[in-house]
């Protein structure tokens, strides 16, 4: 089963990530896609650099970020592989954990559906 993990971040935080935590998360970056069950992970660029694109009543309009009404954001994701909801959880706590004390975030996981 795949599982997608969503970091959500403060965007206002002004903490950023030191060179060791950037080395501990490539080392179980490698570690988890050797294992076969990091399918694919990103980081996402501030939501000052996106746009939202909206249908409403069969219109489309683009509204240019930053969006000051969102307090929290995916700031990131993380395609997993596993073999039930529980071993998903427990792989986003390893990625947790990675961060150390200082670091006030929390992912969101979510089965995805498969292919038709």
């Amino acid at each position: 089963m795949r599982f997608l993990s969503m970091v959500r971040v403060n965007e206002n935080c002004s903490l950023q990530p030191s060179e060791q935590l950037m080395a501990d998360m490539g080392r179980l970056i490698e570690e988890m896609k050797q294992a076969g069950v990091l399918l694919d992970t990103a980081g996402l660029r501030p939501t000052a650099e996106s746009v939202r694109v909206r249908l409403s009543a069969g219109q489309t309009r683009v509204i240019d970020g930053p969006f000051a009404e969102t307090k929290e954001v995916v700031g990131g994701f993380a395609i997993l592989e596993a073999a039930s909801r529980e071993e998903a959880i427990a792989l986003t706590h390893r990625f947790l954990r990675v961060h150390g004390d200082e670091w006030e975030i929390e992912c969101e996981v979510r089965q995805m559906e498969e292919a038709c």
